[in-house]
């Protein structure tokens, strides 16, 4: 396969997802709580965040319908009636039927960090919405639950230029991967099995929010990088 050829292959790529939901966890990392409550704390809520970090229940949302998730080398989306928007670059479980963990891919859980800031009670909103996720470029099942070694990373780039570089390793998250499926299938059936984002620990500093043609770029040890274009949602046509 030659390198036009190859490009043009992965522009068509879907994402690896049938018929299963996208669910997701927050503040499983110390950097995404501290993150949650300076954005929250104008509105009386960062009490929350620092509960849930340390309580034995962890925060589990429900994030995305198949149809609205994003492949690698798709748009996602920011609101537009939001001020602050950022990407949350997430290993993601793939978690079969009998909640066992099978498989893992890349996940991007885009958030309006303005609307869940204004009130935690707004989290559906800041999270769920047309593009809000995405998932690629492939699923990886190893013979073994991934090391704790691996490394996530992120670059933001914005007129050719890098405005964000960071890593971490997944060993930094508070609860075992395995907790985190076990508290989603607890009272939860999914007969063709669930994504479950993991949470994040990139966040870029409160003065930063992407713009129309951003590009996100995350790569996961293993796994490979998953590549969006920052969008707005088109105007609907009635």
């Amino acid at each position: 396969m030659n390198a036009i050829d190859a490009a043009s292959w992965m522009e068509e790529i879907l994402p690896p997802i049938g018929s299963q939901e996208v669910w997701a966890a927050g503040v499983t990392y110390l950097r995404s709580r501290d993150a949650r409550m300076e954005e929250s704390k104008d509105s009386g809520g960062a009490d929350f965040y620092d509960k849930v970090y340390t309580a034995e229940r962890p925060e589990l949302f429900f994030k995305s319908q198949p149809h609205r998730v994003a492949a690698h080398g798709q748009p996602v989306y920011i609101r537009q009636d939001s001020a602050w928007n950022v990407p949350e670059p997430e290993l993601t479980l793939f978690i079969n039927s009998k909640g066992i963990i099978q498989a893992y891919t890349i996940g991007n859980d885009m958030s309006s960090r303005s609307i869940e800031g204004e009130n935690p009670l707004y989290l559906p909103q800041a999270k769920v919405y047309e593009r809000s996720a995405a998932l690629g470029p492939c699923l990886y099942v190893p013979e073994t639950p991934i090391a704790l070694t691996t490394v996530i990373r992120m670059t933001i780039v914005r007129d050719g230029k890098d405005v964000y570089n960071g890593e971490v390793p997944i060993s930094q998250i508070k609860r075992s991967l395995t907790e985190l499926a076990e508290w989603l299938y607890r009272e939860t059936d999914f007969i063709y099995g669930c994504f479950l984002m993991t949470g994040t620990c990139l966040v870029p500093p409160d003065d930063f929010t992407l713009q129309e043609g951003d590009r996100v770029d995350i790569q996961i040890d293993n796994i490979g990088t998953l590549i969006n274009t920052v969008s707005y949602k088109p105007s609907r046509q009635l």
